[in-house]
């Protein structure tokens, strides 16, 4: 008798470079823990990073902005990711590089902008009075074609809805039936109606069919409770790009001229400033009403010496905005010659004026000892077996030349181990790949000695 396991169907998750940084990994009191997390080390950061996390939470520290500085390699994307991590998915977080602003289709400051709109989220509480059920009956009610011709058009549609409570038969409009067909319902799936709009909401199936299929992908939502037609509140969390986006639209008519218009238009259009504001009004009035929550976001901008001096002015501009996100800069330089001059050496590439109001967190190279614990992390996330000594191999390679090229062995070594029949990467395994590539200090050994040979 042959039994076999069955396997799941579930995607893994591919095995990013931070897939292992799941928090910043601080104890009650706010303090570093030495390995929590997926961090490793860097306790002062960390905790400096922990008090952030708190005044963001308290909302008193939007339009402030923070910098992570220190050598390639020393976990400034790990700590940005880890504050994300910390807010949680409610609190928008958006990454970009300072290289991102020189794109061809739009203005840098556009760029900086769109991406300043996408931090800034917006939570939008409604009392709307709705129709919420089960179907129980989808009837299209059809009729002769008032243009003529043979074929025959939608009247309305009937639905029945079904909760706890009681039922009810409700005669809709055709355009609900084009909306129904959208959400693709069926009899047996709970739904809602907003009676203003007309707008239909698909929740899932009833739970009472859980049991129709063996492999059902659907998910399943208990029977609603209360009346049929009841007010429910209903909350939408947008940001301020998306609202830019819906009223940047045009909104022309459905005539050929204005089609080839939208289609003429290049992919990506500028928001103008006017269309922003009015916007903003519209915000501030919600947020006055007590409709409408502000939530600020995280801008992460890595690579900040990319930037050059007309997009350091126009962050001075946006940080003082009255609906500003938290920034959050990281960059890897010394002092350097600011993007855009030729003969201004600053801290950072970074001018002085914007630097005085950074608060900045240092992050120091790492010890042997804690390189080892990251590479074990590493290893354990990408479902690695390694030896005591391909460890500590490992971790004096990383302290010659960088963790980033000690981690990047960790693959290829597996692949020699698994060539030579073994499932343990061993000292040996590790010192072949090493002779095989060279990390960027002997790279640049090997040009200084072979220069003549190389063409200029």
């Amino acid at each position: 008798m042959k039994i076999e396991e069955v396997k799941s169907t579930v995607r893994t998750q591919r095995i990013a470079a931070h897939s292992h940084v799941k928090g910043l990994g601080l104890d009650e009191t706010g303090a570093a823990i030495q390995s929590a997390a997926g961090l490793v080390g860097q306790k002062a950061a960390r905790e400096a990073a922990g008090i952030v996390v708190d005044l963001i939470k308290s909302k008193k520290m939007a339009g402030r902005a923070l910098l992570l500085a220190g050598p390639p390699g020393t976990g400034k994307t790990a700590i940005a990711l880890a504050i994300a991590q910390e807010l949680g998915n409610k609190v928008p977080f958006c990454p970009m590089v300072g290289s991102e602003v020189f794109s061809n289709e739009i203005k840098k400051t556009e760029v900086l902008m769109e991406n300043f709109r996408r931090s800034i989220g917006l939570r939008i509480r409604e009392t709307k009075e709705v129709y919420e059920g089960e179907v129980t009956e989808l009837t299209p009610v059809e009729t002769e074609n008032p243009m003529g011709g043979y074929g025959k058009t939608i009247s309305n549609v009937v639905i029945g809805l079904k909760t706890a409570k009681g039922t009810k038969q409700l005669k809709l409009d055709p355009s609900i039936f084009d909306a129904l067909q959208k959400e693709k319902v069926e009899v047996g799936d709970v739904i809602y109606i907003e009676a203003n709009s007309g707008a239909v909401k698909r929740q899932g199936r009833s739970d009472t069919f859980a049991t129709e299929f063996d492999l059902e992908t659907e998910e399943y939502v208990p029977l609603p409770k209360g009346d049929v037609h009841k007010k429910k509140e209903v909350i939408q969390d947008v940001t301020l790009h998306d609202l830019d986006v819906a009223n940047a639209r045009p909104q022309g008519g459905q005539d050929v001229l204005s089609m080839m218009g939208q289609l003429m238009k290049p992919k990506k259009t500028e928001i103008t400033d006017k269309l922003r504001m009015e916007i903003n009004k519209v915000v501030n009035k919600y947020i006055d009403q007590g409709i409408a929550e502000l939530v600020p976001g995280v801008l992460f901008i890595d690579e900040i010496h990319m930037l050059d001096l007309e997009t350091f002015t126009y962050l001075h501009k946006s940080l003082e905005s009255p609906i500003a996100p938290i920034v959050i800069f990281a960059t890897n330089r010394g002092r350097c010659v600011i993007r855009g001059t030729t003969d201004i050496v600053s801290p950072h590439g970074i001018p002085l004026d914007l630097l005085d109001r950074l608060l900045i967190i240092r992050t120091l190279l790492y010890s042997t000892s804690d390189m080892e614990q990251i590479i074990k992390l590493r290893a354990q996330t990408e479902g690695l077996q390694l030896e005591e000594n391909a460890f500590s191999r490992l971790s004096e390679i990383g302290t010659s030349s960088t963790l980033r090229y000690a981690v990047q062995l960790l693959t290829p070594a597996h692949q020699m181990c698994k060539v030579n029949g073994r499932n343990q990467i061993s000292k040996e395994d590790i010192e072949d790949v090493h002779s095989l590539f060279l990390d960027a200090k002997r790279s640049s050994k090997h040009l200084s000695e072979k220069n003549n040979k190389f063409m200029l």
